[in-house]
């Protein structure tokens, strides 16, 4: 009996030897960091190239890599902006008025469920009937705060709300049923630059309808605010610059945030940048758990078959034969993820993403699971297209690891958009146990087993 209990306990040592030396490499099997605290500032109409390569405004391009991780096989989901907002906030397609960034602010008619799991709705329009969920809508069933901070929302009252943004025609805000009414936001004024159309809340009745809509939607001054304390600032943070500062507008019809008439584009941009992100990076929240995602809405190259691009298998959707417009998706952009605690600096990834897997990494990161009012297009709370087979959320390649530094990214060959898949530094590979180890445990038992009857006896 002694040897056979020796035997187990030698055996019971290799299994634990060799479950310790397997690392949980599965892609599946990966669990994102606690962070608790995430602030996204999106930018617009810019290419991976363009922002990244050919600018000659620093921060962007130079001092914010090299504080965190480039992720450099970004893709936008759509053109022009307003469909890459939504896909961000709901992980809905593009629409024919989505795609032409609602010139009017008019309901989706129809507003009818795909018969299948897409989680899609069918219907051409701009606001989403109540039951498209958002983002927005699971952090504040699963009892976490959210809050949208748009820059020059409420400077001029005849064009939008105060709060909410919602925008006015003839200082009365539009009524979106029916053929709704005139988005007069959509070209900046010289005292007020704010456009309706990045601010995704308010395409969904599911937040407009609430009191949520005036609570957490308002300008850029309430973030400042926010973040002197943990506990004043929101999980989760959506950031717009005005169409001078997020680098939409060349030419500004006013200042821009570095205190210059008319001067936009990027240079815009990285005036707005080194200005905000060095005071978030201050703050508490950040300090404690945070993480900083820098982004763009789409590639500038509109019309183009690069413009067009996509990764990571989007579908079109029931709405447009081309997100794209002439093709697939919104073109490669790249993003930028800075985190004191859970991202290396200097740091790059190659593995393809799309704002559907910044959806579904945020619905990850903050561990909302599916629940009776909201449980995703695939069961597991993911929202539309966040929830595809297949779709790769943020991994070990974007939350700390190890990647080639480098000083400055290079133009890298945009993917074909035929898969999801990539080889860049932080690919994982699809391996679980080996296949002996239920063997190894069988024979455990078996020699368990017989030593107990053995003591019986």
């Amino acid at each position: 009996m002694k040897r056979q209990i020796a035997c187990a306990a030698g055996l019971l040592g290799v299994l634990a030897a060799v479950a310790t030396a397997q690392p949980s490499t599965a892609a599946g099997a990966f669990t994102p960091p606690r962070a608790k605290h995430v602030w996204v500032i999106e930018l617009e109409n810019k290419s991976f190239d363009a922002a990244f390569v050919q600018n000659t405004n620093t921060y962007l391009w130079k001092t914010l890599p090299s504080q965190g991780k480039t992720l450099r096989q970004y893709y936008g989901t759509g053109h022009f902006s307003l469909d890459n907002y939504i896909s961000e906030l709901s992980g809905q397609a593009p629409n024919v008025d989505t795609q032409a960034d609602c010139q009017r602010y008019m309901d989706v008619a129809g507003g009818l469920p795909v018969p299948d799991s897409s989680g899609q709705f069918v219907g051409q329009g701009c606001v989403y009937p109540a039951a498209v969920k958002t983002l927005a809508n699971q952090l504040t069933e699963h009892h976490l705060t959210w809050r949208g901070y748009m820059q020059d929302l409420g400077k001029d009252p005849a064009r939008e709300e105060a709060t909410c943004g919602r925008p006015k025609s003839g200082g009365v805000v539009v009524d979106p049923s029916g053929l709704g009414g005139t988005d007069g936001t959509q070209s900046a004024a010289a005292n007020d630059q704010y456009a309706a159309r990045h601010n995704p809340f308010i395409y969904f009745h599911a937040i407009t309808d609430t009191t949520a809509c005036a609570a957490d939607i308002g300008g850029l001054p309430r973030l400042f605010t926010d973040l002197k304390k943990v506990g004043t600032t929101p999980n989760f943070s959506f950031i717009t610059p005005n169409l001078c500062d997020d680098a939409h507008d060349a030419t500004c019809a006013g200042k821009n945030y570095g205190g210059k008439n008319n001067q936009g584009g990027l240079y815009a941009a990285d005036q707005f940048l080194k200005r905000v992100v060095p005071q978030i990076q201050a703050s508490p929240a950040y300090q404690q758990d945070g993480i900083i995602i820098v982004t763009i809405d789409e590639s500038g190259d509109v019309g183009t078959p690069a413009g067009a691009t996509s990764c990571c298998a989007e579908p079109t959707g029931p709405n447009t034969p081309a997100p794209g417009q002439v093709g697939p998706g919104g073109g490669r952009i790249g993003t930028v993820v800075l985190s004191k605690r859970y991202v290396k600096p200097g740091t790059v990834s190659d593995v393809p993403y799309n704002h559907y897997s910044f959806l579904r990494s945020m619905e990850d990161l903050f561990r909302i699971g599916a629940t009776a009012s909201v449980p995703g297009s695939d069961g597991k709370g993911h929202l539309g297209y966040a929830g595809a087979a297949g779709l790769a959320p943020f991994g070990k390649d974007v939350y700390d690891v190890t990647a080639a530094s480098v000083p400055r990214p290079t133009s890298v060959t945009p993917g074909t958009g035929s898969s999801g898949s990539g080889s860049g530094s932080g690919s994982l590979p699809s391996t679980g146990l080996p296949p002996y180890l239920p063997v190894l445990g069988l024979a455990l038992f078996g020699l368990l087993l017989t030593a107990r009857r053995t003591r019986r006896g």
